[in-house]
């Protein structure tokens, strides 16, 4: 009988949990162990987003995220359907308000067409008003096959077809770091050290979101790029706003701004969302109310990433600071391109906070990052459309380590 090979993954949101489900896939004679610092999965990132199944419009084509997320819409709708995951492919439309927007537009069409987005379509007023009847603008772009999904239900599933085929999970668990055992030209070994033992693998994958750069600088890996956390706010509509669109209603993104803006999202619940804005959180894993953690603030401030980033998007923080401030101002924003939601009621949900992973002149990461330090492996920056390609990054992530 072959000796089994010890794996180890660090992190149990969707992207760890796709990634140790993968490993037990593809070999038989792996021993697997799942790594989570709280007591259940999707606490973090994939627990406190948008729901949205991306179909990749926006990304350069052959990124990693373009490929990618190409790949994980298909492996995600198949998995879904399997296990009995809630998912809505209700689609969704970018809205163009003026002729600079309509020329933007056309841009993304060609990205769309590029990266192979099935039934991607651009539409005029008219067209837009039979999709959306209630969104307004000079044109817009249709993708039909945009969906929404339940993502923690989805982790869910994923660590029990785990635990189904063989995996251990370790809930309550935080790693400290990783030791590298092994000579220069070799891969060697992993020590995964944890608050209460020690532990050797044949490889390890981290996928620590939000404390990935912490994680890595404390194994011994470089500190760059860095985590800054920015918070998004979402707003759920009152129930007599549910049935104002159709599907998911996003605004064209402005090349002056690094993040999307305001977008009217569909709930997987049948409720209406609208969000988020974007804006620097004093904490990485602070949800509720001031979301005030001293260490992580402090983080920021020590960062000359984030002071040559803020200095060149002063206009970023004016645009967004608003909407922070003022509910009005955050509805306002969405009734640009649906005007039946002015003055609509609602309350704020638990804020989502993205672990925007930033180089040392300032400028946002904005592919997939992928480290490899001996037996180890570290995804230092998985952002949008990151939990939609949880199933091709771990197809991804695992190929790697196998050498395909």
């Amino acid at each position: 009988m072959a000796k089994k090979t010890r794996w180890a993954v660090i992190g149990a949101g969707i992207i760890g949990a796709a990634v140790a489900r993968e490993i037990l896939n593809r070999h038989d004679n792996a021993d697997v162990t799942l790594f989570e610092k709280e007591d259940h999965p999707a606490a973090h990132q994939t627990g406190h987003n948008s729901g949205v199944v991306h179909a990749g419009l926006y990304y350069e084509p052959g990124s990693l995220k373009a490929t990618l997320c190409r790949r994980g819409v298909s492996l995600l709708t198949d998995f879904a359907h399997d296990h009995n995951v809630a998912f809505d492919e209700c689609g969704k439309v970018v809205v163009a308000t003026d002729d600079t927007e309509v020329e933007r537009l056309h841009a993304i069409h060609a990205r769309a067409l590029a990266n192979g987005v099935p039934g991607i379509a651009l539409i005029d007023r008219d067209g837009l008003r039979d999709v959306e009847p209630n969104a307004e603008g000079l044109a817009a772009l249709h993708s039909p096959h945009t969906a929404i999904i339940d993502y923690p239900g989805l982790t869910d599933a994923l660590v029990a077809d785990f635990r189904a085929h063989g995996g251990r999970v370790r809930f309550s668990t935080p790693v400290r770091n990783i030791d590298h055992r092994g000579g220069a030209t070799s891969h060697g070994s992993a020590i995964v050290h944890t608050p209460v033992d020690a532990q050797e693998f044949d490889h390890v994958v981290v996928c620590a979101g939000l404390q990935s750069d912490r994680l890595a600088a404390r194994s011994g890996q470089k500190r760059t790029p860095t985590v800054v956390p920015f918070f998004g706010q979402y707003f759920i509509l009152d129930e007599e706003y549910s049935d104002a669109v159709n599907g998911l209603i996003y605004p064209v993104p402005d090349p002056k701004y690094p993040f999307l803006g305001v977008h009217v999202t569909r709930r997987i619940d049948g409720g209406l969302m609208i969000g988020p804005n974007a804006f620097l959180s004093f904490s990485r894993e602070g949800y509720r109310g001031l979301g005030l953690n001293i260490p992580d603030s402090l983080a920021v401030a020590a960062d000359p990433g984030f002071w040559r980033f803020a200095a060149g998007n002063m206009a970023t923080a004016a645009r967004e600071l608003p909407g922070v401030l003022s509910i009005e101002r955050f509805v306002a924003e969405a009734a640009r391109y649906v005007p039946s939601l002015a003055g609509a009621d609602g309350h704020r949900a638990t804020r989502g906070i993205r672990a925007q992973a930033m180089n040392r002149d300032g400028t946002l990461v904005d592919d997939f990052v992928i480290d490899r330090a001996g037996a180890t492996m570290f995804v230092r920056n998985a952002p949008s459309p990151g939990a939609t390609s949880a199933l091709a990054i771990a197809e991804h992530l695992v190929g790697i380590i196998d050498g395909r």
